[in-house]
């Protein structure tokens, strides 16, 4: 722990990265998988089971939070970490992509955006200051600059405006979290799928001196191809000695790929959203337990994993309470969904110490492109 915020790199392997950031809630080891806690609630799971998996910070949103139960009644009770049972690190995004995705009638406009409540129809205003203003009662240890995220494909002029726009909110967050010691502000670097911009706007905000930077706007329905090569346009022109986080991504392919280009944080409710679903990720892919071929297996999904989700209960007893709708199934393949994304994230930082990530990387891939154990 550091009474300080501050980012260091442990090793590198090619443009991949293995760090740790410290602040005076814990250390948080780089490349690392943040949990989506979006409502003070990591969905299906004890803060106690994300922890015990591996987690060194969680995620909470800004949006979700200021709407139910309040940011004001959350400071009131103690914060986020009091509230939720999480002493560790929380970081707080800023609500711009939930306005833009969830809520009704809003308007936009230079001043901030104007929304109605997806809950109630309530009005609200979100300004760059009243996301940090909020961020700040919900006492987030790192919180986000509000931006604008724009859906892809969008016409270049309009990207562009988006983009100058959330560089011009930057500037007012930055104002507005002033000078807190032990916690950061990131910037977020829009540009949609178009490099120039891209890099403009991380030039823009490095001339900020951020504590750190994200990357916005991808996994939003574009291919791969096109995040990884805004990526590759991206990371060079960011600070080294900053931590560089992905947000929003993303499938296990996505963070493999996205290490070696020199991402250090990232966040996704894919594996929480799957383990509700039914769908659980292993080192041999993904596995669907809804799938009528696992009624009467009696194997555990992983018999070599660490956790008990994946080695001590049969697949015909997962397939049983996902088929019921029993909430059971959908905790336990949420814990097997954040333990396998843990123990990636563990395996990847042990290979880029050891000057090994491409190698491993391989393996890993070849591992899910075996496919799950055949059928009894």
């Amino acid at each position: 722990m550091s009474e300080t915020f501050s980012f260091r790199i442990l090793a590198t392997d090619g443009e991949a990265r293995r760090g740790e950031v410290s602040m005076p809630r814990g250390t948080i080891r780089t490349p690392a998988f943040m949990p989506v806690g979006t409502g003070g609630t990591v969905k299906a799971m004890y803060m106690d089971q994300v922890r015990e998996a591996g987690a060194d910070i969680i995620l909470g949103n800004t949006y979700h939070l200021m709407l139910r139960p309040g940011a004001e009644r959350v400071a009131r009770l103690g914060g986020l970490h009091d509230f939720a049972r999480w002493p560790w690190p929380i970081l707080t995004d800023s609500g711009g992509f939930q306005v833009m995705s969830l809520a009704q009638l809003r308007k936009l406009n230079e001043t901030g955006v104007t929304f109605r409540s997806h809950i109630d129809g309530a009005k609200y205003e979100m300004t760059p200051e009243r996301s940090i203003e909020i961020q700040g009662l919900l006492d987030s240890d790192i919180q986000m600059q509000l931006d604008e995220c724009v859906a892809l494909p969008a016409k270049p002029k309009e990207i562009e405006r988006a983009m100058e726009l959330s560089l011009r909110w930057a500037e007012r967050c930055k104002a507005a979290f002033g000078d807190q010691p032990g916690k950061a502000m990131f910037g977020i670097v829009q540009g949609g799928d178009d490099a120039a911009l891209r890099r403009r706007s991380a030039e823009a905000l490095t001339a900020m001196d951020l504590k750190g930077y994200a990357v916005g706007g991808l996994a939003v329905g574009e291919p791969q191809a096109v995040m990884l090569a805004m990526l590759e346009a991206t990371c060079p022109v960011l600070p080294v000695d900053k931590p560089r986080y992905l947000m929003g991504v993303g499938t296990p392919d996505d963070i493999l790929k996205s290490v070696a280009r020199g991402i250090d944080m990232f966040d996704c409710v894919m594996p929480t959203r799957a383990g509700r679903h039914g769908l659980a990720f292993t080192r041999r892919g993904k596995v669907n337990l809804r799938n009528a071929r696992h009624a009467d297996d009696p194997r555990p999904l992983d018999a070599d994993s660490d956790c008990p989700a994946a080695r001590d209960y049969s697949r015909a007893y997962l397939h049983h309470l996902v088929r019921s709708g029993e909430a059971l199934g959908a905790m336990l393949l949420t814990w097997n969904n954040l333990a396998y994304y843990q123990g990636l994230m563990a395996d990847i930082r042990a290979a880029i110490e050891a000057g090994r990530f491409t190698e491993r990387a391989t393996a890993i891939t070849e591992g899910w492109a075996r496919g799950d154990i055949p059928a009894p």
